[in-house]
């Protein structure tokens, strides 16, 4: 399934280092997309997406273009969790975000997970670029859906791709080397899929027990002390038959990707922002604490 986009859910926002302050320079969003910004200038620009009818709907495809400048720091995440409503038929439904962070910049990518209904289909695609010692923290997480209402793990289609590319400087030998058409190195990419039409989602062998994914990516230079302190926090934690809370994590070129498997969704955030916590150090404020 191949998405669309036009100019209906479509938003941008880009962001300038003005006067040795991160600021808001371009900033505009179409139905059912909207773009609040309590914090358009200072240290670090604050700004949360949102959708109208808090979520959703069959035949909604949205689009987000995003540019942090050079040495300029951004957070964007969301007011609530993105809703994913029903969708018996199948219509194509989902969001595609396209990243760029000039050199030395800072992109804190980190929305509230996508939590899909019961018979709902949901396609995401998310690429970013990173200049020269740029830095990208990237969340990516969902739940099993309303839980509560009997809709544990009963959507029908879910999907989503990141990919972390980075435009790097010249070998000793003046060539770059395994670039693309673009001239750009693949950093990082990752994927994950679920369809109710290869058997049970809440299987054993697929999400079994566990209520919440997530995948936290820290890559780049003004997150590399973050990204180290993460990897020897989790590698240093015990494992306990049943545990209600899973996690992992691996190194990477510039970074560290951790994954969470969590049977409470409350357990994973909480686990998320402790290893966050050091990121909000870099941007000079806790975006998080906004959403409480």
């Amino acid at each position: 399934m191949r998405l669309h986009f036009q100019d209906r859910g479509r938003a941008a926002l880009e962001v300038e280092q003005v006067f040795n302050q991160s600021t808001v320079t371009t900033s505009f969003a179409t139905n059912p997309m909207k773009l609040l910004t309590p914090r358009s200038r200072g240290q670090c620009v604050c700004t949360y997406a949102s959708n109208f009818g808090g979520g959703l709907v069959a035949g909604d495809q949205t689009r987000l273009d995003l540019r942090v400048g050079a040495q300029a720091r951004c957070f964007l995440g969301t007011q609530a969790s993105t809703k994913v409503y029903r969708n018996p038929h199948r219509l194509p439904c989902g969001h595609a975000t396209s990243a760029s962070i000039e050199a030395g910049g800072l992109l804190v990518f980190a929305p509230a997970p996508v939590q899909p209904f019961a018979q709902s289909s949901y396609e995401q695609r998310q690429q970013f670029e990173l200049g020269p010692e740029a830095g990208l923290v990237l969340l990516d997480w969902f739940t099993a859906g309303r839980a509560a209402c009997g809709e544990r793990w009963s959507f029908a289609h879910f999907s989503t791709r990141n990919e972390v590319w980075r435009k790097p400087a010249r070998g000793p030998d003046g060539v770059n080397h395994e670039l693309d058409k673009a001239g750009r190195e693949l950093l990082f990419v990752d994927a994950s899929s679920l369809d109710e039409s290869e058997g049970p989602l809440n299987a054993r062998h697929r999400t079994g027990r566990f209520n919440c994914f997530a995948m936290l990516l820290l890559i780049g230079a003004p997150v590399q002390e973050a990204a180290k302190r993460a990897l020897l926090e989790v590698q240093h934690l015990g494992i306990k038959r049943r545990q209600s809370l899973l996690a992992c994590a691996s190194p990477l070129q510039d970074g560290t990707l951790l994954r969470l498997a969590g049977e409470e969704v409350a357990e994973v955030e909480q686990s998320v922002r402790r290893y966050l916590a050091p990121v909000a150090e870099c941007l000079g404020d806790d975006p998080w604490s906004r959403r409480n």
